[in-house]
């Protein structure tokens, strides 16, 4: 069958925005094509804290209506996704040199009643030497706070909204950039490289640009627009750790500097903890931390925990470049705005919707909008549905993840228990698609690399894009962790082996 080149919708970026508009157009009746220079999530979108959130420390800047729209969004994401989300209850110590403890109660009262909450238990003042979360942290600390927000796997939540798109009619393709792109006869013909060199040539009817770091370089280059409106590039690093505490629950740490860190569990047996944030002005590609980040996210640990951490206990980390929404001049990134403006050009008929700024929280709200903008110039009626419609693998009964985990587990008694709950958290309803017609653990075929068997591999690839050991290892799934010290190489290389294999099969 032969791929059609015309499309209503041509998105450029396969971030959180730019998978969330494509879902939300395709299920508006829209033909969508989707493009992404390299893997989808493979920069911002799964270089960030992990978080659902309103963005506690917004409402000191004075953000309440992101705050508010962030909060709204928060029961909204975990109800569409329960597999790769779940509630999150975090820990603020309390430091009286800090910020005073009615200022945190005023804040607290605000983000919990800005928005209506569910599924999330409210905020309250604990005592530290009786909470379980107290034991970890220094004497000094006998005063806090609780209060709820989310968790995350960013890079499947973009890897989610991709999938949908296409089964909702969309066509993604990722390695391959947008080379140029211009008005024709009212509509955009764009050129688009693929990895092997060859070239897509597309119609599109109107053209979304939501390329994060790069949407300033996509307007300016490849569609030789004027850029009026830009991003401040922000780089946000972090560092993981094996696990530093026992409990469930995470901490929001504040440092002298009035920044704020958050220490968080991370894959059973990590911990989590950034981000910084450094101005940007170098590649986007080259993001790396660095070893003053390094040192500033042990401190500010150490500060708190009676368990000192040093760079050399730094397991693993990673950087990002945020896009921000440029905006008055600060000399602190942290005082940046999180929110987004959408910039829509219909003047020359075919229309150009550029994305500015935003964070995954809002992922869902910026698509909607964006979608709701593009239909208008279409002259599409269709309205908005993505709300109360579950991402692939999230339609749990009850939405309740705990009982259905269980419900896997007795269903396939044959899977390792490890196996099994991280199948059902990574896939959800979907984790059947995986095993197939397997009845044994054998039957999943060879374990390739870090419990990756054959069958989870050909689901990544044939479903999921996946084309590269550093697609696998690092983005549908976590498992570069979990791989021994000095051995990450040879199962990189085992994986990509066994890519280039498949590759080769294909063709003959």
């Amino acid at each position: 069958m032969t791929e059609q080149n015309h499309y209503d919708l041509l998105v450029v970026g396969g971030g959180i925005n730019g998978a969330g508009i494509a879902r939300d157009a395709a299920g508006r009746g829209l033909s969508v094509f989707l493009c992404e220079q390299d893997d989808l999530a493979s920069h911002t979108s799964s270089a960030s804290t992990k978080l659902i959130h309103g963005g506690l420390r917004y409402l000191e800047y004075r953000e309440f209506g992101l705050v508010r729209k962030a909060l709204q969004e928060r029961e909204t994401l975990l109800r569409m996704a329960p597999h790769i989300m779940h509630p999150l209850r975090f820990v603020m110590p309390y430091v009286p040199n800090r910020r005073p403890a009615w200022l945190i109660r005023v804040g607290l009262f605000l983000y919990d009643h800005l928005a209506k909450r569910e599924l999330l238990r409210g905020s309250r003042a604990i005592d530290m030497r009786r909470h379980e979360s107290g034991a970890p942290l220094v004497d000094t600390i006998m005063r806090g706070f609780v209060y709820s927000d989310g968790w995350v796997d960013d890079a499947r939540l973009v890897v989610l909204n991709a999938l949908d798109a296409k089964e909702r009619g969309a066509t993604v393709h990722t390695r391959t950039k947008l080379v140029s792109a211009k008005r024709v006869n009212g509509e955009w013909l764009a050129q688009m490289r693929r990895a092997d060199g060859s070239i897509i040539a597309v119609r599109a009817r109107a053209l979304a640009n939501a390329a994060g770091p790069w949407v300033g370089e996509v307007l300016g280059g490849a569609l030789g627009q004027d850029v009026h409106h830009g991003v401040r590039l922000v780089k946000g690093s972090h560092i993981v750790t094996k696990r530093l505490f026992d409990h469930d629950h995470a901490y929001i740490f504040q440092n002298p500097d009035r920044r704020i860190i958050f220490v968080i569990p991370y894959e059973q047996d990590y911990t989590l903890i950034g981000t910084t944030d450094a101005e940007f002005t170098g590649d986007p590609q080259q993001v790396a931390i660095s070893d003053d980040e390094t040192r500033y996210l042990c401190d500010s640990v150490n500060r708190y925990f009676r368990r000192k951490v040093s760079p050399a206990d730094v397991h693993w980390s990673y950087s990002g470049v945020r896009p921000l929404l440029e905006g008055e001049d600060t000399g602190n990134p942290s005082a940046i705005t999180r929110d987004y403006r959408l910039e829509l050009d219909d003047s020359d008929g075919a229309p150009l919707l550029s994305v500015f700024g935003g964070k995954i929280t809002t992922f869902r709200k910026l698509a909607e909008e964006a979608c709701g903008l593009l239909c208008h110039a279409l002259g599409q009626s269709a309205g908005p549905w993505t709300a109360g419609k579950p991402l692939p693998g999230g339609d749990i009964d009850s939405g309740r993840f705990e009982p259905f985990a269980d419900g896997f587990a007795r269903r396939y008694p044959w899977l390792p228990a490890v196996l099994a709950r991280r199948y059902a958290r990574a896939y959800g309803t979907r984790a059947s698609r995986v095993i197939g017609d397997a009845k044994s653990i054998d039957d999943l075929g060879a374990e390739i690399a870090a419990g990756m068997h054959e069958a989870e591999l050909r689901y990544l690839r044939d479903v999921e894009w996946a084309t590269c050991a550093d697609d696998v290892l690092w983005r549908r799934t976590k498992l570069g962790l979990r791989v021994e010290a000095g051995r990450l190489g040879s199962a990189t290389a085992a994986l990509d082996r066994w890519f280039a294999s498949a590759d080769a099969s294909a063709t003959h």
